[in-house]
């Protein structure tokens, strides 16, 4: 799954789309997606001047995002918003800097009551970088309040 196909099923964009491509994905409990860090990453500007690293929030977010595609495409909501309700057990365990290649893979754990738990690692050039417990959930009230 390209570029295009990723924006029509999550609503992210440049420069917060942090998923360039799906490279696979069963359908209905497993996704796996690539970022290709470059030093025209935006927040490698700040995150630090002489010593560019990913933050790890950002490796969350893009868990996340990767698990907003499976979400959507299981529930047939392309384009919806999943809300990101909760981050657990989250380990940061190597840095993640220009040129590498994030492998982003994650497994829903349980889907129940409009709410999916999903576990996501990033691994960085075949090394882990990070791992976590995500919950996410569809807005209700016209996306203006996530369902709690």
């Amino acid at each position: 799954m390209k570029y295009e196909e990723i924006c029509s099923i999550i609503p992210h964009r440049y420069p917060f789309l942090l998923v360039d491509r799906i490279i696979e994905n069963d359908g209905r409990e497993w996704i796996v997606g690539i970022k290709n860090l470059t030093a025209n990453e935006f927040f490698f500007q700040g995150h630090f001047p002489g010593n560019p690293i990913m933050p790890g929030v950002l490796q969350l977010e893009a868990m996340a995002q990767v698990g907003g595609v499976l979400m959507n495409r299981l529930l047939k909501m392309e384009g919806q918003l999943a809300f990101f309700l909760a981050v657990d057990n989250a380990r940061f365990r190597r840095v993640c800097v220009p040129g590498d290649q994030l492998r982003i893979e994650v497994r829903l754990i349980r889907f129940r009551l409009g709410m999916a738990r999903m576990h996501g690692r990033v691994l960085c050039e075949g090394e882990l970088a990070s791992e976590a417990d995500l919950m996410f959930g569809y807005a209700r009230d016209n996306g203006k309040q996530p369902v709690t």
